[in-house]
C-alpha cells in the first residue's frame, strides 16, 4: 500500500505540471485561461497559438508521465507489490486533470491518458489509442478520441490485467467522460466544432 500512495503521490505531482501553462507564456504572454476555451491542454494551444506550441505541450504532457513512473519504478519498484507503472501514471492523470496548484482545474487529460495506458499495455494500449486516433481523424471529434480510448482500454484491463487494472482503467475512463462531457453533448446537438482531420471545418 505504501509504494502504491506513494507512486500515485509522484504521479500526481508531475501531473500538476501544466505544460500549456508554460507554452503559453512563451509563445503568447499570456496565461492559457485567456486563449480559446482556456483549456491548457494540446489542442486549444495547437489551434490557438500553433502547431509549434501545441507539440511542445504534447510532448511536454508525455515527457511528465514518463518521468513521474521513471522515478516512482526507481524508489518502489523493487517493493513487494509494487506497481509503480499502474500508480504512478493514474497519479499523473489525477495531477493534470485536477491541479491543486489552480483550485484542482486543470486539462482534460488525452495525452495523458494514452501515455499511460500505452505504457500499462503496450500491446492493448496501442491498439485502442489507434483506433481513437482512426475515429478522431475520420470525424474531426476531439472528445470521441479522449473517451473512446480509454472506454475501449476497460475490458482488456480487467481481461488480461485483473480487477486492480480494470477498475483504476474505468476510473479513468469515467474521468475523461466527465471532462468531456459538454463536449459529448454538443456532439449529439450536432454543434461540436471539428478540431482534427477530414471532418475539421
Amino acid at each position: 500500500m505504501g509504494a502504491a500512495a506513494g507512486s500515485t503521490a509522484i504521479g500526481y505531482l508531475f501531473g500538476c505540471f501544466l505544460t500549456a501553462v508554460i507554452v503559453a507564456k512563451i509563445f503568447a504572454g499570456k496565461d492559457v485561461s485567456e486563449i480559446g476555451t482556456g483549456n491548457p491542454g494540446m489542442a486549444n494551444i495547437m489551434a490557438r497559438v500553433g502547431k509549434k506550441a501545441g507539440f511542445l505541450v504534447l510532448a511536454g504532457d508525455i515527457l511528465k508521465t514518463v518521468l513521474a513512473i521513471l522515478l516512482a519504478w526507481a524508489i518502489f519498484g523493487r517493493m513487494p507489490g509494487a506497481q509503480p507503472v499502474l500508480w504512478a501514471g493514474f497519479g499523473a492523470i489525477l495531477g493534470h486533470n485536477y491541479p491543486f496548484w489552480r483550485g484542482f482545474k486543470g486539462g482534460k487529460g488525452v495525452t495523458v491518458t494514452c501515455t499511460w495506458v500505452i505504457l500499462l499495455m503496450p500491446v492493448w494500449g496501442t491498439l485502442c489509442a489507434v483506433i481513437g486516433g482512426i475515429l478522431t481523424l475520420a470525424t474531426g471529434y476531439l472528445p470521441l478520441g479522449g473517451v473512446i480510448i480509454p472506454l475501449l482500454c476497460v475490458p482488456f484491463g480487467f481481461l488480461f490485467y485483473g480487477p486492480l487494472h480494470g477498475c483504476l482503467l474505468l476510473i479513468a475512463a469515467l474521468i475523461m467522460v466527465s471532462r468531456h462531457w459538454h463536449g459529448l453533448i454538443r456532439m449529439a446537438q450536432g454543434i461540436e466544432k471539428r478540431e482534427f482531420g477530414r471532418g475539421r471545418k
